[in-house]
This record gives C-alpha cells, structure tokens and sequence, in this order.
C-alpha cells in the first residue's frame, strides 16, 4: 500500500478517534460512571451478577459497599473453572484466552481472563490509539515506510480443554489480522519461539536487514536484543543498521535505569521514545506527549478505576476511592473491574497521578515491591530516580539491581543491602554508596527520618554482583525474555539471598 494513502487512512482514523479521546477529556468521571454500569449491566446474569444482585445497584456507593476488593487469590476458584470451559462466571461471554502473567518470583503462575471485548476494546484499541497519538505529534513521521521490530514473550500457546493459554504478547500475536504481520518483524513463527536463547539468534538473523522504523518491546529484554544485534553486525549505533529507525515503544518496566544505555546505541537527539502502561489484566495508559514522563490515563476500553492510598493499603482503615476523588501527588494502588469479568481487583501496581484536567500518571512501583520493614516507605521510584542521578555522578551504568532489608538483630540496627549488576563499575564504591544513602534521603522523607543520626537505619551495603548474574536467575527459574522482570525491592530477603548464594558461584 503506498505510503501517502497509509497516512491519509490513519490521519482519517485518528480525526475520528481524537472526537471519542476529547469526550473522556472533557468528561472523565461521566464516562467512567456510565461505563461501570455498562459493565454492570452487561454481567447482571452471571454467576457473580446474581450473587451480588448487580441487577439493583444505581450509584457508585452501592457497588463499592456491595462487592468486596479482591486479589488473585479470591478469583482463582472460578478463574479456575472457567479454564476448565465453563461459561457466565464472571462474564456472560465465553472466555476463551488465559494470559499466563509472568511475575517476578518462582510462585505459580497466575492465569488472567481475556475475553473478546478485552482483547478488541483494550488491547488492540490501544495498540491503535498509541500509533494515532504519535502520528498526530509527529507528522513528518516515516513509520510505515517500514516495519516494527517487536519483542514479546517467550511462550508459546498451550490449550486446554478448549481454552488457550499463553504469555498476553503470544495470545495478542496469534489473535492479530493477518495484514498486521506484513508491518512487523520478526514472523509470528519466531515471535511465539518458546526458547528464549533460540528465538534471540532468529530475531537477529530476520531482522537485521529489514527496513525497521520502530521499536516496541520491554526495556530490559529489548536491550539486550540490540546489543545482541550491534554484536552480530560489528556496528557501534543502530541506526548504522536501520538508518530510518524513529521511535521505540516501551512498557513492562521502568525505563529510567536504561535510559543512558539506549541513548548510547540511538545517538540521534530527535529520536523518540513513547512509554505505554500495559499488563496481563488490560492497557492502562499511554504517553500522549513527545518528549514527556506522563501517561494520559485511558478511560473508554471497558475498564473502570478505583484507587487506594498507600497510606491506608492493607490496614483496618484502608479508603477505597473513585478516579474522580484523587488527588495530584498521591500514591496510590490501582484496582480495576473489567471488560473480561475482572470486579475490583487488585493489580498489585501503585501510580501517582501528575494531573488531573486531564488524568495523567506516573507508574510509582508495585504495591508488594517496597522496603517499609522499618517505616521507611521507600518504593521503586525512589530507587531509580536515586540510582540514575548516582549513575550520572559516579559515570557508572546498571544492569540490573535489587534490594531487601537488613533486619535487626539484637542491639545492632536495621539496614537495606543492595545487590547491582554494572555495566560500567564506579571507580569508588563508597562513594557510590553514600551517594546512593544521601539521594534516597533527598527524595523520601521517611528514609531520611529513619537515617537520622543512624538512629534506625545504619549505612546501606552495596555488593557488585558478577556478570550475568541476574540473567542467570532468571534462566535458572524458566523466566527468560518476555515481561520477566528482577524483583527490584522486597520486605523480605527471599530473592536477595538466592542472588547472593548465586553470586558467589563462578
């Protein structure tokens, strides 16, 4: 298809989804009303309907009385039963697709319902309105004078008493036009590899002489791609390879511990990149802005929102509230009810909102992924934000890195031990140490109240870990490529222990 009439079918789109984009601009809190009663409506008959009666609740008040919060755990009965091919559980459609979450820990697996309206409505809706949103900010842009290079999971699709389940990207992949491959690459064949090590070398072998003009894949596992790929080729930038390569969609993880590193390899100033807040349960949220760190909250993909503090996460006091009581600054736990039979469930990430006229977001962290052993509070943020601006003053560069309590012990006080793969090493890492102390202070006050005079907290400790460490975990619990990702903080010392005794193996 030529590229002007590519342009003029997406400039037409776009136009026609920018009217639906300004009525939840205009009206947030009116379209999420109606669409959590559309949800209501539409599961009234189900198994969860009838024992709630969503049949007779007409305001917010009721629905968040009436139906109790809820994680994995509580659902995964009828999840279960669901699997095993039973229909009007949660939802009164049949759901046929399971996305098998990847997590950070060696527990099993948890298994995400993904029902046709989510798959169309969510999915792909925003998949739609990311490529709208950058054309709109962009448009001199070349994208589909190529193709995209897509990274997803690493697991191929297993069904099971007719119901199929798989990583949310194979299930995504699978489900997709036929059309859709001829704009991507690698083949579905290899995009579905289940062997992460296997699929890294065909990925290199079909696309390093494509004509690609984006990117759209998880930081961590993209990075490691493209040096691959540098590698293979003997080339020091990418674009030596793919010369009109424009932007890079990424999501999963944080992207402030790679931002040097890409810049490093994509050395040209105009190049964009554009950050998406997806998961297993649905797509949340989508950088709407050139050059910005705020993602505009997505309102109409069937997925209706409710927050709680963090303050209050978790205790007697726990406050639940709508998207149109929260407040700039916040941190907050997300729960979402869906349009695949989700109901106020708990999708263990925190966000803070930036704004609310429009509602735009920062991803904060995950809600078990902390240190707070000592009322300490320090969260994921925190961490990188602290580890990026030490990287900078150190000239050092990060792999990857964790975290946990030191706890106390007796008469000797508490402390974090940190655990940093490097790419590039600092010189002194002391320095590196009380730098990484005194920046974490500067950004969290608590952290700050506990290290006062070491009055709680001691010095934190810091250890190089070797090279591959962290890849070696990963490979050592099947969790190679995809959104697998490093448990970055934890209040228990679980993961830190594991990486230290692996650590100290050759």
């Amino acid at each position: 298809m030529p590229i002007p009439l590519v342009n003029s079918i997406a400039s037409w789109f776009l136009k026609k989804r920018f009217h639906q984009i300004e009525l939840f601009l205009k009206y947030p809190n009116e379209v999420q009303n109606e669409l959590l009663f559309q949800l209501l409506s539409t599961a009234k008959d189900t198994e969860i309907g009838k024992r709630y009666d969503f049949n007779s609740i007409s305001n917010y008040s009721t629905f968040s009385e009436r139906i109790p919060i809820s994680s994995y755990e509580d659902c995964k009965d009828m999840i279960e039963r669901s699997r095993r091919g039973e229909n009007n559980i949660f939802w009164p459609n049949p759901i046929k697709w399971f996305a098998k979450s990847s997590g950070t820990t060696n527990a099993k697996s948890k298994f995400i319902p993904v029902s046709s309206e989510s798959l169309e409505d969510c999915h792909y809706a925003a998949s739609k309105d990311l490529l709208c949103m950058y054309l709109n900010n962009n448009e001199n842009s070349q994208l589909f004078t190529g193709k995209g290079l897509r990274l997803g999971g690493s697991k191929e699709l297993y069904k099971e008493n007719g119901t199929v389940f798989g990583d949310l990207s194979a299930i995504l992949i699978d489900n997709m036009p036929f059309w859709a491959e001829f704009s991507s690459t690698p083949s579905n064949k290899v995009s579905l590899m289940s062997d992460w090590e296997t699929k890294m070398q065909a990925i290199v072998d079909e696309t390093r002489n494509e004509n690609v003009t984006s990117l759209a894949g998880v930081p961590s596992w993209m990075l490691v791609l493209l040096n691959t790929i540098l590698d293979s080729t003997g080339k020091d930038n990418l674009f030596d390879i793919w010369p009109n390569l424009e932007v890079y969609f990424h999501g999963g993880v944080s992207f402030v511990p790679y931002v040097d590193q890409y810049k490093a390899i994509l050395p040209k100033s105009d190049f964009k990149y554009y950050e998406i807040y997806n998961a297993s349960e649905g797509f949340f949220a989508i950088q709407d802005q050139n050059n910005s760190s705020e993602l505009l909250l997505m309102l109409d993909y069937g997925i209706f929102y409710e927050f709680i503090p963090m303050t209050t996460y978790g205790t007697p006091s726990q406050k639940v509230i709508p998207l149109s009581d929260v407040e700039i600054g916040v941190n907050y736990a997300v729960i979402i009810t869906t349009n695949a039979g989700l109901w106020r469930y708990k999708i263990g990430d925190t966000i803070r909102f930036t704004s609310i006229n429009p509602y735009r977001i920062k991803v904060s962290g995950r809600t078990k992924h902390h240190i707070n052993a000592f009322g300490e509070e320090l969260i994921i943020e925190n961490a990188e934000d602290a580890l990026r601006e030490v990287c900078h003053s150190t000239q050092s560069e990060i792999v990857e890195y964790t975290a946990a309590p030191i706890f106390m012990n007796g008469k000797s006080k508490g402390s974090h031990e940190w655990l940093i793969e490097f790419k590039t090493p600092p010189k002194d890492l002391n320095t590196f140490n009380e730098l990484l102390d005194s920046k974490l202070k500067s950004l969290n006050s608590d952290y700050e109240a506990k290290r006062l005079n070491n009055m709680t907290l001691n010095m934190p400790t810091v250890h190089v870990a070797r090279e591959q460490l962290f890849y070696d975990w990963l490979k050592q619990h099947d969790k190679l490529g995809g959104q697998h990702k490093i448990p970055r903080l934890s209040n228990s010392r679980e993961y830190l222990d594991e990486l230290l005794m692996l650590n100290t193996r050759s």
